[in-house]
C-alpha cells in the first residue's frame, strides 16, 4: 500500500490518546542490570529494597547535652555528676547510678540507664557536675530518636519503578545495597535526515542550516538518565537511507528519526522503513505541531519513531510520546501529570490537539500557572527559550479562557 496515497494517509490520522495507546501496546520490555550503587543515580529502580535493620538501630540522641534518667527528674534532681562522654560512633556506655549522667553528642547511642537528653544550652558545668539553668524543666524522654521509630528491620523501603534521586540514594545506602538492580536503558539511535543539515564546526552554505534536532533529543535523553545514545545525520538519498538506517536498526534497540516523514517528493523515510520490514502502526496524529509523526515496530520487535523535521514538532513529539514510551518499557510507573491553569486566554480553531509552549509563573494566589508562549512556526525553536514545557489543549474546544486547566508536559 502506498503511504503517499491520500486515502491511506487519511485512514491513519488518529487522536493523541489512540497514538499513546498504540505505542504502549507495541513497546518491548528492556529488563534490568546490576550496577554499583554509585552508578545508580537518576536511574529507575528494578528491585524491592528491604530494611537491613531497624532505623534508627538504637535510641539516638538528637541534641548535644547530657543524658539523664527520667526517674531522677521525677525525684527533683537538678544536678548530675558527669561520668564521661558518649560520642557518636562509640559503643554504648552506662551511667554509674542515680544522680549521674554522661555527656552525649548528637547522633550517639543513648547510654544505658538514661532515657532523656538535656540540651547543653540548658546546663552549666563546674567541677565535673552539670546543673540545670534556673527555671528549666526537662520533659522525660525528650530529644531522643527512638529505636525503630522510622522503620523496622525487613520493612519494604523502596519499590521497583522509583527513580533514584538523593532521598532514594540515602535509603539504598542505609539498606546496605553495594549493588542495585536498575532498568536497562535501550540503545537509542537518533537520526536527523535532510540535505540541508550541517553539523556545528562544518562550513555552512547560504542554503543550509545547522542540524539541531539530534542534539536537542540527545540532551533530553541525557537529562532523563540515558548516558549512552548515538547521533547521526543522513542525506535525502534513498539508497544511503536504506543501507544506513538498516545498519542502525541492527545495532540499536530504538530508532528515532527526524525529518522526511510527510508527503513531499523527498520524504523517503516511511517507504524506507517499510522496505526494511518495519510494520506501520500509525502515520499522522491529529495534533499541532507534529501531525506527520510515524510509528512502527520491526520484525525484531524494535520500535521506530519517525518524527517531523521541524524542530518544535520534533521536540514536542519526543517529549509527548517517545520518552514516556521508553520509560514505561523500562518499568517506570506513569508520570504524575500536573494540570495547570492558563495565565491568559488563547484560541485555536483547527480540529487538532494543540501542544502550546508555556512558561511557568506564580498566579495571583501563588500557585503555578502557564503563560502561553506560542512559537512563530513549528520551525521556531528559538521561541522555546525560557519555556518550561507545553500544555496539551484538547481537540474538542477552540476557546481556552483564563484559568483553563490542561495537562502539562515538562521539557
Amino acid at each position: 500500500m502506498n503511504d503517499n496515497d491520500p486515502t491511506h494517509a487519511e485512514a491513519f490520522r488518529i487522536d493523541v490518546g489512540e497514538a499513546e495507546r498504540l505505542i504502549a501496546a507495541n513497546m518491548p520490555q528492556y529488563g534490568c542490570v546490576s550496577v554499583p550503587l554509585a552508578e545508580a543515580t537518576g536511574q529507575i529502580l528494578r528491585q524491592r529494597i528491604i530494611a537491613e535493620r531497624d532505623q534508627p538501630p538504637f535510641d539516638r540522641a538528637t541534641m548535644d547535652g547530657i543524658a539523664v534518667a527520667a526517674a531522677d527528674l521525677g525525684n527533683g534532681v537538678r544536678t548530675f555528676e558527669i561520668d564521661g562522654i558518649q560520642a557518636a560512633g562509640e559503643a554504648v556506655k552506662a551511667v554509674k547510678g542515680a544522680g549521674h549522667c554522661l555527656e552525649v553528642m548528637t547522633g550517639a547511642v543513648m547510654p544505658t540507664g538514661t532515657d532523656t537528653v538535656v540540651p547543653v544550652e540548658r546546663i552549666s558545668v563546674a567541677d565535673g557536675v552539670a546543673a540545670f539553668e534556673d527555671g528549666y524543666a526537662a520533659e522525660p524522654g525528650q530529644f531522643i530518636h527512638g529505636c525503630a521509630s522510622d522503620h523496622s528491620q525487613d520493612d519494604v523501603l523502596l519499590e521497583p519503578g522509583e527513580r533514584i534521586g538523593g532521598p532514594e540514594m540515602a535509603i539504598l545506602t542505609a539498606a546496605g545495597q553495594a549493588n542495585v538492580e536498575i532498568a536497562r536503558w535501550p540503545k537509542v539511535a537518533i537520526v536527523s535526515t535532510g540535505d540541508e543539515l550541517v553539523d556545528v564546526g562544518e562550513a555552512l552554505a547560504d542554503f543550509q542550516i545547522r542540524s539541531s534536532n539530534d542534539r536537542a533529543l540527545q540532551a533530553t535523553l541525557e537529562r532523563y538518565g540515558c548516558a549512552h545514545s548515538k547521533r547521526t545525520w543522513l542525506p535525502d538519498d534513498p539508497q544511503k537511507l536504506l543501507r544506513q538506517v538498516g545498519a542502525l536498526h541492527a545495532d540499536n534497540d530504538v530508532l528515532v528519526l527526524s525529518g522526511g516523514v510527510s508527503m513531499g517528493r523527498y520524504d523517503y523515510v516511511p517507504g524506507i522503513l517499510q522496505e526494511l520490514g518495519v510494520k506501520l502502526i500509525f502515520h499522522k496524529i491529529l495534533q499541532r505541531p507534529g501531525l506527520p509523526m510515524w510509528f512502527g515496530i520491526s520484525a525484531d520487535n524494535k520500535p521506530v519513531f519517525a518524527l517531523p523535521g521541524n524542530p518544535v514538532s520534533t521536540l514536542v513529539c519526543f517529549v509527548r510520546y517517545v520518552l514516556p514510551a521508553i520509560g514505561s518499557a523500562m518499568g517506570a510507573p506513569p508520570a504524575t501529570r500536573l494540570r495547570l491553569p492558563l495565565a491568559e486566554a488563547v484560541d485555536f480553531e483547527p480540529d487538532l490537539c494543540w501542544f502550546l509552549p508555556v512558561a511557568l509563573k506564580p498566579g495571583t494566589d501563588g500557585t503555578p500557572c502557564a503563560e502561553p508562549r506560542p512559537t512563530n512556526t513549528s520551525g521556531d525553536f528559538i521561541g522555546l527559550r525560557g519555556t518550561d514545557g507545553f500544555l496539551a489543549l484538547p481537540r474538542a474546544e477552540s476557546h481556552f479562557p483564563v484559568a483553563y486547566k490542561a495537562d502539562f508536559y515538562s521539557w
